[in-house]
């Protein structure tokens, strides 16, 4: 009997929590990991504005030659990412290479921001791109 009121209100306060879109207006930076070098631990243990018990918009910065775009877009939409245009690579894009960020509603934590970096890397180096790190959005606490 215990265990239904458990599961009875672990539901109630999952419907509860605020849904987050990445459309948001009031969506801004919380954590930035663009130093590959640097654990994915690290980067969320010096985020002092992200709020770990709330979704986030996880977003993957990445370049990617033209033709490989559907290809990427085929295989993120499968896992619930969408691709876009833009992102930190189009300061650092080489000739040829569309600047793109992969993004989707997530709760954080280190081991699934570290999981999708190296997917991000992998999918990025398969078709001919670069990946270049990752950050997360939330709103404003305030």
């Amino acid at each position: 009997m215990h265990a239904r009121w458990s599961a009875f209100w672990a539901a109630r306060r999952a419907r509860s929590r605020p849904v987050t879109s990445v459309d948001d207006p009031a969506l801004e930076v919380v954590v930035t990991a663009f130093d590959e070098t640097e654990a994915a631990s690290a980067a969320l243990a010096r985020a002092e504005r992200w709020q770990p018990e709330l979704p986030a918009v996880l977003r993957h910065h990445l370049t990617l030659p033209e033709c490989s775009i559907e290809a990427a877009r085929t295989l993120l939409d499968a896992d619930g990412w969408e691709l876009r245009p833009g992102g930190r690579g189009s300061e650092l894009a080489a000739p040829g290479l569309t600047a793109l960020v992969a993004l989707r509603v997530q709760r954080l934590d280190a081991l699934h921001c570290s999981q999708e970096s190296s997917r991000m890397a992998g999918l990025a180096q398969r078709h001919g791109g670069q990946s270049f790190g990752w950050d997360a959005l939330q709103p404003d606490p305030n």
